[in-house]
């Protein structure tokens, strides 16, 4: 076991940076992000009005941070499992679920606002949260694995 881990030493070093990166953009989600929904969301949301937005600011905002966040998640699936091709179609799947979710997130604010926070809630949670990379590393181990 200890010989593993010295032999991947720079594979866990990476790994770990970019588990910091990744850290460090929630920890200063306040400062580098517009999203007037962080503090909304903290309140008890339900009998509170929705804060006033500027949703192009908002929109540009979420979309830089899905982006990093998806930047650096296809970074470490490519250091976790060297293969380009898990990559690429990672890659796909976060701009198809990107698009999907922005334009969710998006129609719902305009039409459905007030009567739809939990949806909206759930869609900006996972537009400004890695959570799809907690589901492509297991995902992509089992299929390695099957394939052994």
């Amino acid at each position: 076991m200890l010989q593993k881990l010295i032999k991947n030493k720079a594979k866990i070093g990476w790994s770990l940076f970019l588990i910091f990166l990744l850290v460090l953009i929630r920890a200063f989600e306040e400062t580098l992000f517009y999203d007037p929904f962080l503090n909304y969301f903290k309140d008890e949301y339900a009998h509170l009005p929705f804060p006033k937005i500027n949703i192009f600011k908002l929109f540009f905002s979420i979309g830089m941070r899905f982006y990093l966040n998806s930047v650096i998640s296809l970074l470490l699936l490519y250091v976790i499992f060297k293969d380009k091709q898990i990559v690429k179609f990672s890659a796909l799947l976060y701009m198809i679920l990107g698009s999907v979710l922005m334009i969710s997130f998006i129609f719902v604010l305009t039409f459905f606002a007030e009567e739809s926070k939990m949806i909206l809630f759930y869609i900006r949670r996972f537009l400004i949260q890695p959570i799809f990379i907690l589901l492509f590393i297991p995902g992509f181990y089992y299929q390695k694995r099957i394939k052994k």
